[in-house]
């Protein structure tokens, strides 16, 4: 992982442990291609945790929104997750 990306989840672990009492329900966004393939690996990444996902098509039909609300240990696994699913090629975290 480079420097910058550390950065960035080391500031957003500081801030979801300040602003949350864990374990707490916590809104995942993304956007991936539309390729039915990488929208079933998100998906897949919150299966088993009782997560409530939805899924928006852009105007275009090239990108996919998707929404993951789901209920979460701590901030280190939120911070967790992004990582792995950060594999998902074209993936974009908001």
């Amino acid at each position: 992982m480079d420097k910058k990306t550390e950065e960035f989840y080391d500031r957003l672990k500081g801030e979801l442990e300040k602003s949350s009492s864990w374990p707490a329900l916590y809104l995942y966004k993304f956007i991936v291609p539309t390729d039915a393939e990488k929208i079933e690996q998100v998906e897949k990444a919150f299966d088993c945790l009782g997560a409530v996902i939805k899924t928006t098509q852009s105007k275009t039909g090239k990108f996919t929104s998707v929404s993951v609300d789901v209920q979460m240990k701590s901030p280190q696994a939120v911070i967790d997750k992004y990582i792995e699913l950060s594999t998902i090629e074209g993936i974009v975290s908001l």
